[in-house]
């Protein structure tokens, strides 16, 4: 990455279950892309839908959880889970040439699309030359 920095706060492998004090949660994967306009977040967090997803900044963090809604039809209950853990959570630490207050986010297919722009003052622009 150039200039523009994003840190993770989690110390754990990608896809992972991590405690906390208050519950346990799986850390979802993370692409990160940037380019001259910000940076774009692809996080992946299947079964989680829109209604149960929550995306925050507080400060200089940049935070999302979301619960994973069971697909079990009627009153049955799974012999078998791969996925206990029913909470993802991550959170980022955004720098201060990102401007945190117009993100935008998607949630498509188990993927969740955040696009954080750049503060306009460190986009790179052209600087026109005039002949003298």
């Amino acid at each position: 990455m150039s200039n523009t920095e994003v840190q993770t706060r989690d110390t754990k492998a990608p896809a992972t279950a991590q405690t906390t004090p208050d519950t346990r949660v799986l850390v979802p994967r993370v692409d990160v892309i940037e380019d001259d306009a910000g940076i774009t977040l692809l996080a992946d967090v299947p079964g989680v839908p829109k209604d149960q997803l929550e995306l925050r900044v507080e400060g200089d963090t940049l935070t999302f959880e979301g619960t994973i809604t069971p697909l079990t039809p009627g009153q049955l209950e799974p012999v078998y889970a791969e996925v206990r853990v029913p909470r993802y959570r991550r959170a980022f630490t955004l720098s201060r040439e990102l401007d945190a207050s117009q993100i935008t986010a998607n949630l498509k297919d188990g993927v969740l699309n955040l696009r954080i722009p750049k503060q306009p003052a460190a986009q790179p622009r052209r600087i026109a030359i005039r002949a003298s």
